[in-house]
């Protein structure tokens, strides 16, 4: 038998350090593994004896790209403890904290990471000798989201004006119209960017995954939401763990997570356009049926496509909600600790980020469990390396290495958060 192994060290383009071994026997892949060999980082037992006030901005340091995520999370789970409802405009607020986050880790994904891929350049300053013109609006895209960041979260990375109950600070009218003015900007940037990407070619490829995503009564998914799946799970979030559970791999510093007695299953812009494009406004939902999307769409490297609709709908949704925006007498509602477990779920740009914490009566952490949106995705990633390794079998190892690269950025994945990527090796025998 003839078997023959592809080693890819490290993979470009993605947030985090990893690796994949490939391996083929007798023309078939017998074997993707994703090696995620990032050190694990501890947050969960960093935050057990901490008290509830500090953790939003200790889970923010899970990660640079997503920060708001995690803060996000933590405080609807603290707030779920401790029975606070945050309504009205400290709602709102937060929803358009999470539209600057989505803002600029989609622009980045899109142009700056992913579009190399399908163009045949091997980074996005090759690119902007040919494309100079859409790495600029890109750069202006992920500027905006970033401003909105800073204005709402006190600044760009790791926000610190997140807290239990709302905000430390909320801004004046005044300090979101210069926003509003750059978000207008950026709105026509993300139209002529999702245009852009639906002219790519893309690979002939599906796969009948298992969506899972936040589904809000009225709203595209960002704070809230029962956890929906494409068959047929609708779940309250505190039924995660009953629903969904995690393993360990011998070949990952991060956890494996599937649905219990199904399988893998996939998390992200792909999930949630599938189960909630009936949420998008009319005018977003018409320019992604001109990019060439229905309803659901099965194909993982059209995922740019849906980054880009989402993108556009980010701009939008910001816009609505500064439009709409009347400063609230208080900026926060007030908290007092009390001995018990909540939940929180929220939907970070790579897909639903979950956390659990149990508190003492002083409000100090006894217990925490973060799942994070790629450490979820992982098991499908790596079925997606086999069936794609397989289709170009009898390729070159680099025409093979290239092909698993690019299938990994389909998801964007965020390493270091799942590590709590590409060293290719592919054996053939």
């Amino acid at each position: 038998m003839a078997t023959k192994t592809i080693r890819v060290d490290y993979l470009a383009r993605v947030e985090g350090e990893g690796a994949l071994d490939l391996r083929i026997r007798d023309g078939k892949v017998s074997e993707a593994r994703l090696n995620i060999f990032e050190p694990p980082r501890f947050f969960e037992a960093m935050l057990r004896g901490r008290g509830y006030a500090e953790t939003p901005d200790i889970v923010a340091r899970i990660c640079g790209i997503c920060p708001v995520a995690y803060q996000m999370s933590a405080v609807h789970a603290i707030e779920h403890a401790f029975g606070v409802r945050v309504e009205g405009q400290l709602r709102a607020l937060r929803r358009l904290l999470y539209c600057g986050e989505w803002i600029e880790s989609h622009a980045l994904h899109v142009v700056m990471l992913h579009a190399p891929d399908f163009l045949g350049f091997p980074d996005a300053i090759a690119m902007a000798r040919e494309h100079g013109d859409v790495v600029r609006k890109g750069l202006a895209l992920k500027k905006a989201g970033n401003e909105l960041m800073r204005v709402l979260g006190g600044r760009e990375i790791h926000p610190v004006n997140v807290k239990v109950g709302g905000f430390h600070r909320v801004p004046r009218k005044a300090e979101l119209a210069p926003v509003a003015e750059s978000l207008q900007r950026a709105r026509d940037s993300a139209v002529d960017l999702a245009r852009w990407v639906a002219t790519f070619d893309f690979p002939d490829y599906e796969c009948d995954y298992e969506f899972v995503a936040l589904r809000h009564p009225d709203e595209y998914p960002f704070n809230e939401g029962r956890i929906v799946s494409s068959k047929g799970i609708d779940i309250g979030i505190e039924a995660f763990e009953q629903t969904f559970e995690e393993r360990h791999v011998s070949h990952s510093t991060a956890l494996h997570a599937f649905v219990k007695e199904r399988g893998a299953y996939l998390v992200g812009p792909l999930a949630r356009y599938a189960l909630n494009s009936d949420r998008l406004p009319p005018a977003v939902r018409a320019l992604a049926a001109d990019a060439g999307l229905e309803s659901i769409c099965r194909n993982p490297f059209k995922s740019i496509v849906v980054r880009a609709i989402e993108l556009v709908y980010a701009c939008e949704e910001a816009l609505r909600l500064i439009a709409a925006y009347e400063p609230p007498p208080l900026s926060a509602v007030p908290a007092e600790p009390r001995s018990g477990t909540g939940f929180g779920c929220t939907e970070a740009p790579r897909g639903i980020c979950w956390h659990r914490y149990t508190f003492d009566a002083e409000g100090t952490i006894l217990d925490a469990r973060i799942v994070p949106p790629t450490s979820q995705n992982q098991p499908s990633i790596e079925a997606d390396l086999a069936a794609v390794a397989q289709s170009v079998i009898d390729a070159s190892d680099d025409v093979i290495r290239d092909h698993c690269e690019r299938s990994i950025r389909n998801y964007d994945p965020c390493i270091s958060c799942s590590a709590h990527f590409l060293k290719l090796s592919v054996e053939r025998s």
